[in-house]
């Protein structure tokens, strides 16, 4: 894995490990997805963190309805420390929603509050994780921490994000670049 990233890196559609040394709380441990990532900086969302509201509160809190008993319990997740009181639903397929960021072909990121009205009436994603806030960096910050070796990154694949139990994401991703995030642990402790 080259420490050297070029300023033309775009890792849309990827993962972001934090590794064990990450000295941010609000990154250590996570398993974070970058939506967007351009010459404006990067966007991404913290997928394995889940917090203590389901939909159903969401939906409550929103004075919105949801019909599908079987999403009630659905776990929102602390999708990054920017905008923590706006919602925002990673979804595929991506859909026609009023405000949604197209992520590779598959997969939506929408902030529009038409699509849990949607998911409300049962018309919403086939699968969906929703987040309150997200990751947030300036031009070149996420490029520098990468040379800082602050995360490793691989493709991300859609599976771990929507069917993958949230405890099991960060592990998950680590095997898709061959890594056993236990022993990472353990030599990053010993270094």
């Amino acid at each position: 894995m080259s420490s050297r990233i070029s300023s033309s890196t775009n890792l849309t559609h990827h993962f972001l490990i934090a590794m064990p040394n990450m000295a941010d709380p609000h990154f250590a441990r996570t398993l974070t997805y970058i939506c967007e990532h351009n010459d404006q900086g990067a966007l991404g969302l913290v997928v394995n963190r889940p917090i203590d509201m389901t939909l159903q509160a969401l939906f409550e809190r929103l004075s919105l309805t949801l019909r599908d008993a079987d999403l009630a319990d659905a776990p929102i997740y602390f999708g990054g420390p920017v905008q923590t009181d706006r919602g925002f639903v990673l979804h595929a397929p991506a859909g026609n929603w009023q405000s949604t960021l197209r992520v590779g072909d598959a997969i939506g990121l929408t902030t529009s509050k038409d699509i849990l009205e949607a998911v409300g009436r049962g018309e919403g994603p086939r699968r969906m994780l929703v987040t309150l806030g997200y990751a947030g960096w300036s031009p070149g910050q996420l490029e520098h921490e990468l040379s800082q070796n602050a995360w490793l990154t691989v493709k991300a694949a859609d599976g771990i994000i929507f069917e993958t139990p949230a405890e099991e994401r960060l592990p998950a991703a680590m095997e898709l670049l061959g890594v056993d995030f236990a022993r990472l642990q353990d030599e990053a402790g010993h270094a």
